[in-house]
Parts: C-alpha cells; structure tokens; sequence
C-alpha cells in the first residue's frame, strides 16, 4: 500500500481535500437550516437536490469527459462547487439552497468520475485492490475529518462556507498539477433494469431501499441533531460516527462474506439494524446512547453496499458485471432522491426520534424481502462466489467497476 500511495498521493491528497469540503457543508447546511428557521421537512428539499444532481452528473459526466477531456470537465466542475459554497450564506433561500445542492451534487458525482478514472488508470494488476482500498479510507477520513472542522467556526456566519470553499478550490492543485497523463475514458453502458432484476432480485431492490438509508443518514443527520437540540459538537461527533462505524465494520464484514451465505449474512445485518433502530427511540435523550447507535447503523448500512455489489455478481459473468455495476448505482441513487422527502416529513410530523423509526422501517424491509426472496431461489455454493470488494455509497460507477475488477482478480488468483 505503501508504493500505491508513493505514486499516487497527488490524487489521495486532493481527493481528501475534496471530501474535507463535501462532508463540511453537508453537515454544516443541515445545522444553518435550523439557525435560518427552515423546518426538517423545508430542509428535506434541500437535501434531496444532492440525490438529484448527483443522479443527473452520473449520466451526464461520461459525455462531458468523451467532450472536452478530463482536465476540463475536473476543473470546471470543481470550480462551479467552490463558488456554490460561498452562495449558500450569501442567500439563505430555500430554493436557492435547493438549487445549489443540485448544482453540487452534479458536479461531485462528474468530480468523483474523473478522480476514479485517474485512479484506475494509475493502478495495476498486482495494486487494484490496494488502490481501491486507500482511496475509500482517504474518502471516509476526509468526511470525518471534516466534522472537526466544523467546530472552528460559526455556522451563523460565512467563515465555515468560505473554508469549505477554499478546502474545494486548493484540492484542484495536487490533481491538476500532477505528472499523470489524463487517462483514456472509457465506460460500458448499464444494463437494463430488466436484466439487473433477473440476474438478483435481491440486490436491486435491497440496493434501491439502501440508497434511502444513505441519503437519509448523508442528508439528515444534522437535521436530526438540530431537531434534539444539540449543540454543534455534538451533532458532528454523531455525523462522525456513522463514517467510523462503517471504516471499523466493514472489513470483519467483508470477510465474513467471503465464507458464508451472502444471502444470510444481509438478513443478519438488517435484523440487527432493524431491531437496534426500532428500539433507538426510548434511548435517544443521551449522547452516549445516540453515538453507539449512530455507529451501529453506520456499519450496517456502509458494508451492506458493498455486499449487495458482491452478490448480484455471484450470478453475473465477469463480462457482464461493470455494466451491472453502473445500472445499480442508478438503482441507488433513485432510492436516495425519495429518502430525505420521507424523513423530513416524519420528522415534521412526528418527532426528531422517527427519524429511527425510518431508518427501521427501511431496514426491516430489506430484511423482509431477502428472507422472501431466500424461500424462492437457492444461494450460489460460497466456493463458486466472487470476492468481496469494499465500495463506499458515494463513490461514482468508475469505481464500482474497479471494485469488481478486484474481485474477479482475487477469484482467478484463489482459482
């Protein structure tokens, strides 16, 4: 890992600066919501338009990139994030902030695209699945790293915008001033919805419902903690959590996927969240008691992305598994433009606390409909399956495509 990093720390470095700035005003705009007055369920628009963009960015970036090039598309798009930031407390608008959260998600999902494709091209065959592996830490530092920053600031004034800006506008250097020639782009069409379902029912709509679980907890947890009434370093310890969480379960998870049924091993993690987030609620008055449980749903949700990527290719051709790849990210991110909207309205309603009872209600689904699909169709024997590769929900399809890269490269290695 060590090499990996030697000749890749331009790109590790501005990638963590980029996240740095991402994971700050995600947090940060969910807190400044409540100084402005917005309600959970104004704020829930808000949100959303992350999703949105980022949807949208997905589609859109490929034919950017086959345009204009990579430098291009990375500069211009970072540079419309920076001065997005700034705008946030220069109007404190709904629909202005709306806006603005589509715009962003738009151009980190083309951002995201174009540092993936640099990553890829930079590693091997012998460093695939450490480069994959050092680029979702770096991400993951970077957005816990930026709920420290937010305490260094008031989230009243432009300070905490304007870092977030600069923190944006400084990761273009390390990147754009780089030796590496920009890379040849290439990306294989997704497969339908259609096939994607015949191939695993289970994944598809266990991937659909945990991209509401993901925008909820990326989009609403400082909403959540705004509602509580905590204060500042409280609700970014709680954001932090839910990243550490997924940082620390994800590797004991990974390896367990890899000697049981994948299948079980789902139903297992969502029972345990169902049953922990349905419970949450009477133990939601302590700090201590919100941070455990924020960490236990952190490392459910976080690995069960990747596990969900791992078993819809158990039954794929490794021909056939980028194209599914880029198919189920859009799976994904339809799931994760619904789940704001629903828990800004819950909370609105009902209570900072339902808030848990979503997270539940998602969870026990997910667990409903694997154990179904369990009764219909036999699991994969675990020697004829894939290796499980570590994906973080935010990363774009480039690296979904590298992941299963690495694990079709793991399975000849075992072969």
């Amino acid at each position: 890992m060590f090499i990996v990093l030697r000749n890749s720390w331009p790109l590790f470095l501005g990638m963590l600066l980029l996240m740095l700035g991402n994971g700050l005003q995600g947090t940060l705009l969910g807190i400044r919501g409540a100084i402005e007055g917005f309600s959970p369920n104004t704020m829930a628009w808000v949100m959303s338009g992350y999703f949105i963009g980022f949807l949208g960015g997905s589609r859109m970036a490929p034919e950017m990139i086959r345009r204009v090039g990579h430098v291009r598309v990375f500069a211009a798009l970072a540079s419309l994030v920076s001065a997005a930031l700034i705008l946030y407390a220069a109007i404190p608008n709904v629909i202005v902030w709306m806006l603005l959260r589509i715009l962003i998600g738009f151009c980190f999902s083309g951002v995201y695209v174009v540092a993936e494709s640099w990553l890829n091209d930079s590693a091997t065959n012998e460093t695939r699945g450490q480069t994959l592996s050092l680029y979702i830490i770096v991400q993951m530092m970077g957005i816990v790293a930026a709920q420290g920053v937010l305490n260094f600031g008031d989230p009243a004034g432009y300070t905490l915008f304007i870092i977030s800006s600069v923190l944006v506008s400084v990761s273009f250097a390390p990147i754009l001033l780089s030796i590496s020639p920009a890379p040849l782009f290439q990306t294989t069409k997704p497969m339908s919805f259609k096939r994607l379902y015949k191939a695993s029912p289970t994944a598809v709509v266990g991937i659909f419902l945990l991209g509401t679980i993901f925008s909820a907890l990326f989009g609403m947890t400082s909403v959540f903690g705004t509602e509580k009434g905590l204060d500042v370093s409280s609700i970014t310890i709680l954001v932090a959590m839910i990243y550490i969480g997924g940082m620390i379960c994800q590797y004991p998870i990974g390896w367990a996927s890899d000697r049981m049924d994948r299948r079980l091993l789902i139903i297992y993690l969502t029972v345990f969240g169902t049953i922990i987030m349905a419970g949450a609620p009477f133990f939601a008055n302590n700090l201590y008691s919100l941070m455990l449980i924020l960490f236990v749903v952190g490392g459910v949700s976080n690995p069960l992305y990747s596990l969900y990527l791992a078993y819809m290719n158990d039954y794929l051709e490794p021909d056939d598994m980028a194209a599914a790849s880029g198919g189920l990210i859009f799976i994904s991110g339809l799931g994760a433009i619904g789940g704001p909207f629903v828990v800004g309205w819950m909370m609105t309603n009902y209570g900072a606390d339902s808030f848990f009872i979503f997270l539940a209600v998602i969870l026990g689904l997910s667990a409903a409909w694997t154990i179904f699909r369990s009764t219909i169709r036999e699991a994969p024997d675990v020697a004829d399956t894939y290796t499980y590769a570590h994906v973080s929900p935010g990363t774009s399809v480039v690296a979904v495509e590298l992941a299963a890269e690495v694990a079709i490269d793991m399975a000849e290695e075992e072969a």
